[in-house]
């Protein structure tokens, strides 16, 4: 049992490596492509991995200005557009 731990780790490391991969957008990969980042973690799954989070992983936004505009509403009493029909 002990010696599938580290199988079911790397296992885990690649796999969320790759949604995660594929589910950025293509200019948002930084240091290589993004078909290559998928090739590197699934030839090297380990070292892939770390790689792709450590160098490749796209950076998380900062809430700036913008950020409050882009999120939907969550109310009908947040929507402008609701309010001005009533």
């Amino acid at each position: 049992m002990r010696s599938a731990l580290p199988v079911v780790l790397v296992i885990a490391l690649t796999v969320y490596c790759l949604v995660n991969c594929l589910q950025a957008e293509d200019g948002a990969v930084r240091t290589l492509p993004k078909w290559a980042w998928v090739l590197l973690v699934v030839v090297l799954p380990l070292v892939g991995g770390v790689a792709y989070l450590l160098a490749g992983r796209p950076l998380p936004s900062t809430g700036g200005p913008g950020r409050a505009r882009n999120r939907p509403p969550q109310g009908p009493d947040d929507d402008d557009d609701f309010l001005r029909r009533l």
